[in-house]
């Protein structure tokens, strides 16, 4: 498939104010998946872009990292987003750049680092309800299996696109309650930020 291609299809779906913005980072997949009419991606999803100096691009300031998302062609919202956050506080910020792509019905989970190891909430913020979960030294890939009782095995066979539909297809399901909390008491009750450059070799 060429790029002009899949840009076409891009353009008729929920990603296409988000790839015209330039959001749609370092795709692992950014393509058709193998459900008609859905596109995926996997990648990192730009929050706050740095200030540009001339015509260099820089990095983002903020970024989602780990993003598996969906969308359906001709439809303006994205059924399914899922991320990791190095704090809570970011949720508003994903929020903001989904903006309009977010729905009341749309499955959306975000895996924050600075969250109680042994706490799950539901956050509603901007007409959509978002799953907050901590995360402990994982993938989201392997925390959103476990979350939705998905064996590893059975999809190791799968290439990317089939990996993110099974994922998908299981989330578009996932209909557990947790403690609903609002986004001022998420912040009231978020850890210290990490420095995710700590202890690493320089």
């Amino acid at each position: 498939m060429t790029d002009s291609t899949v840009l076409n299809e891009i353009d008729e779906t929920a990603f296409a104010r988000l790839e015209a913005e330039g959001r749609l980072l370092n795709p692992v997949l950014k393509a058709p998946t193998h459900v008609a009419g859905r596109f995926g991606f996997r990648g990192e999803l730009a929050l706050r872009f740095a200030a540009k100096l001339a015509d260099e691009a820089r990095p983002p300031e903020l970024t989602c990292d780990q993003v598996m998302a969906i969308a359906t062609r001709g439809d303006d919202k994205l059924p399914f987003f899922c991320g990791w956050l190095l704090s809570f506080e970011s949720l508003k910020d994903v929020a903001e750049a989904l903006g309009d792509t977010l729905s009341a019905g749309g499955k959306y989970f975000l895996y924050c680092d600075n969250i109680d190891l042994s706490k799950k909430y539901q956050v509603p913020y901007k007409g959509a309800m978002f799953y907050v979960l901590p995360i402990l030294e994982n993938t989201v890939y392997n925390e959103m299996l476990e979350l939705l009782y998905l064996e590893k095995t059975e999809l190791k066979k799968k290439d990317t696109a089939g990996k993110l539909d099974a994922v998908a297809n299981a989330a578009l399901k996932f209909d557990v309650t947790f403690d609903t909390i609002t986004y001022e008491e998420g912040l009231q009750l978020m850890g210290p930020v990490r420095n995710p450059n700590e202890n690493r070799p320089v």
